[in-house]
């Protein structure tokens, strides 16, 4: 009886424990962060669970939605609105928007240096480079540069002095001077150059050439940069994302439909995945297991297991899905 007693009781204390958690906040398990999906021909966002794999709800934002960053104190997670002229901040936490900045001209990509101090935006349609100062909280417009046709994307070294952009259609990188505001070099590439990134200590950058098969490697270390080659990965070489790992960065071939893995070491392909429907920006788990992935042309995100190599999920989201961001990722 008394052994009864104690199963009734154990049950009964579980039940009023469940009951508590539901009611209250503090007690109950806390909700992941959802996956931010960029539907640039909706000037939309997709909110997705990564949990249930499915899209929470839509935001309307500006106009073209390409590309997301968070800020220095990630409190914000900011959407540039290139046609829109503007940037929405999101928690990141909760996907709720906390504010819009108007008069951002064209903010097709961005990023934030790595001292905290400086705010880039490459103008992809209007041929500019905005240098904004960033006091934590609100953008001053330090300069705008004329550049090459069709700016595209951005990196930063990590002095934060340097900040390299791809022109897209005049098929140059530049070099930016940020405490000058002034160009400091410009140098031809392959077709298409779009996302750049950066290894060895800032020595070397790799960029994607949409137009071509592969990334081209420069060595940047001198005064002048020097083209070293292409690595072959597939046609349509398009964004960067690390891996998390330190030894490793994925690239998007957005028409061969593949993710190659590059090894920072030898600057060789050491896996490869195949990604349907265009692959384009990406985003790492924090655990490092899953690649998410926006399929531009088949309005999805696609889930790729690091594990298997095997596409895993396919979220249907908004119109050209272009950037992808959660807070849950690999650092």
């Amino acid at each position: 009886m008394l052994r009864a007693h104690s199963l009734r009781a154990g049950r009964l204390a579980a039940v009023l424990l469940s009951l508590a958690c539901s009611c209250l906040p503090g007690l109950a398990a806390a909700s992941p962060p959802p996956i931010f999906v960029l539907n640039s021909l909706d000037a939309t966002v997709s909110l997705i669970d990564p949990t249930s794999w499915t899209e929470m709800r839509r935001v309307s934002v500006g106009k073209e939605p390409h590309h997301i960053y968070l800020t220095p104190d990630q409190r914000s997670v900011i959407v540039a609105n290139s046609a829109g002229d503007s940037l929405t901040f999101f928690d990141p936490k909760t996907g709720e928007i906390q504010r819009t900045v108007n008069g951002i001209i064209d903010p097709y990509q961005l990023r934030f240096s790595p001292d905290m101090k400086w705010f880039v935006t490459a103008a992809n349609r209007l041929n500019h480079v905005d240098i904004y100062r960033w006091d934590g909280s609100n953008l001053q417009l330090a300069k705008r540069l004329v550049t090459g046709k069709t700016p595209s994307h951005i990196w930063i070294d990590s002095k934060s002095t340097t900040a390299y952009v791809s022109m897209q259609d005049s098929d140059e990188l530049i070099a930016v001077d940020i405490p000058t505001q002034t160009i400091r070099w410009r140098t031809a590439t392959g077709p298409m150059p779009a996302d750049i990134f950066g290894v060895h200590d800032d020595k070397t950058l790799l960029v994607g050439l949409t137009g071509g098969e592969g990334v081209q490697v420069f060595d940047v270390a001198g005064r002048e940069p020097k083209a070293v080659g292409i690595l072959p990965t597939g046609k349509g070489a398009h964004a960067f994302r690390a891996a998390g790992d330190g030894k490793t960065v994925f690239v998007s071939n957005r028409v061969a439909n593949t993710i190659s893995r590059i090894d920072f070491a030898t600057l060789k392909v050491v896996a490869n995945y195949a990604v349907p429907g265009g692959p384009d920006c990406m985003d790492v788990s924090a655990d490092g297991k899953r690649l998410y992935v926006t399929s531009r042309w088949a309005k999805k995100l696609s889930v790729v297991d690091l594990q298997t190599g095997q596409l895993m999920k396919q979220v249907p989201v908004g119109k050209s899905p272009h950037g992808v961001w959660t807070l849950d990722h690999a650092r």
